[in-house]
């Protein structure tokens, strides 16, 4: 290797949310995953193999891509209640985080 090579800048994978739109840092997301065999969870690491949807951490962002419908749209298969109330609760946990910083 080169002495005093330039460092190449690490490039911050991004991703959509299916409520607003908006898009963010990968990290800076929740995940939804279908897993292949069909189960969907919740996915706090970001590496379950599966499809995946993406949503803000905020409650308003939630409401609006449950009610359109995007993440079963974007997971192609429906979306149960403990899947949303799952959501929800780490979702309010984490807009309370915030606050509390």
């Amino acid at each position: 290797m080169k002495k005093n090579a330039p460092q190449k800048a690490k490039k911050i994978p991004e991703r959509r949310c299916t409520g607003c739109g908006g898009t963010f840092p990968k990290r800076e997301l929740v995940r939804v995953v279908r897993s292949p065999e069909g189960d969907v969870s919740l996915d706090f690491t970001g590496k379950k193999s599966g499809r995946g949807a993406y949503v803000c951490p905020k409650l308003e962002c939630l409401k609006k891509a449950r009610r359109t419908g995007r993440i079963s749209k974007s997971l192609e298969c429906p979306i149960t209640e403990e899947v949303y109330t799952a959501l929800e609760e780490e979702i309010a946990l984490m807009e309370k985080e915030r606050e509390d910083d």
